[in-house]
């Protein structure tokens, strides 16, 4: 996992804006979701794999099967936040992230979480292999820590 240290593998810059918030300009909690599932995606494009070309070319999937999450502090609107992702491990059909959502101009962790991804077959959305190809190319991140 990211430390809390701000040692991290991937990132990405999320601006917080009105339609993230509740009435008090707090960033709704259900949004940290949307900013970490951003953050997956983005760091599967960094290492090639569109999902829209996975599903078409290779018939897989991604969903979330489980998810472990702590809100620490609120982030507000208009706020720069930086959403930190790294694989914390891999099986045949399943990757473990730990991903952190962390005010940007002075690193203050805003929520915390470790989201098991499950790779299912898109015609019959069961559970199926991560492809060769990807596992080749995820398998140094685990290494690394990214």
């Amino acid at each position: 996992m990211p430390s809390d240290a701000g040692e991290t593998h991937h990132r990405l810059p999320v601006r917080v804006y009105y339609e993230d918030t509740d009435a008090g300009g707090v960033v709704y909690h259900a949004r940290y979701l949307h900013f970490m599932e951003r953050a997956r995606s983005e760091w599967l494009r960094v290492l090639g794999f569109e999902q829209d070309r996975l599903r078409d070319e290779q018939g897989v999937l991604f969903a979330v099967r489980r998810m472990d999450i702590a809100f620490v502090q609120p982030a507000r609107f208009n706020q720069l936040l930086r959403v930190e992702s790294a694989l914390a491990g891999c099986g045949p059909a399943s990757m473990e992230f730990a991903q952190r959502v962390v005010r940007a101009g002075d690193d203050t962790l805003c929520c915390r979480a470790t989201v098991n991804i499950a790779c299912i077959d898109a015609g019959r959305l069961r559970p199926t292999r991560i492809p060769e190809d990807m596992m080749t190319a995820i398998l140094p991140e685990i290494a690394h820590g990214r």
